[in-house]
């Protein structure tokens, strides 16, 4: 799942998770981060959201939120969303149904949320469907690609004005090797959809 948007089978094969949010008579962007917190990024991004007065929904990997708990709560006194990422980032296609679960529910002991996105993307049906169960799946419209430190920032950016539209969940990454490539377009992107007219929500709004 390494295209900037997901295959129409793709949606199909996940049933029921969220890809895109259209909203009559509005023009949307959910802006959203995976992979941290880490004080080396996050910091970073909540400044440039503060600065354009943006909210944005982040993905929490629930190992990160254990080492930098103060992190973790600046984005929600700041007034962001969170969602659960897994405890190591592991993917559902090399785990158990099980170990999954587990991953997940371990997460949920310091994130606390109902909103689940898996690492990769990858998730087998049986893990869809017991996540289901307690969690609103997430998934995205457009990935920015900014973990691929072969892309440049101008690329990036690329990537963000190709494929967004009206209702996308735009996915960023604020980790350590994504940090080069979303802080130098995030600015940029964030400019480009107020120039078109884009409100931004948190996913679940």
């Amino acid at each position: 799942m390494f295209v900037e948007r997901p295959f129409f089978l793709l949606k199909w094969f996940y049933k029921g998770a969220l890809w895109r949010v259209r909203k009559h008579g509005e023009k949307v962007i959910y802006l959203t981060f995976d992979d941290g917190p880490t004080p080396q990024s996050t910091y970073r991004i909540l400044e440039i959201l503060r600065r354009y007065n943006v909210k944005a929904t982040f993905f929490c990997v629930g190992e990160n939120v254990m080492k930098y708990p103060e992190v973790f709560e600046q984005i929600k006194a700041e007034g962001h969303a969170v969602g659960n990422h897994t405890f190591n980032h592991v993917s559902g296609w090399n785990s158990s149904t099980r170990y999954f679960m587990r991953q997940a529910e371990k997460a949920d002991a310091y994130i606390h949320s109902d909103l689940f996105r898996p690492p990769y993307g990858h998730m087998m049906p049986r893990q869809l469907k017991e996540l289901k169960q307690k969690y609103r799946i997430v998934l995205w419209d457009v990935i920015t690609r900014d973990y691929n430190q072969r892309l440049s920032p101008k690329h990036v950016m690329r990537i963000v004005h190709w494929y967004s539209r009206n209702g996308s969940i735009v996915v960023f990454h604020d980790n350590v090797k994504a940090a080069k490539n979303c802080l130098a377009v995030l600015p940029e992107a964030i400019e480009f959809y107020k120039r078109k007219g884009y409100s931004f929500q948190l996913v679940g709004e």
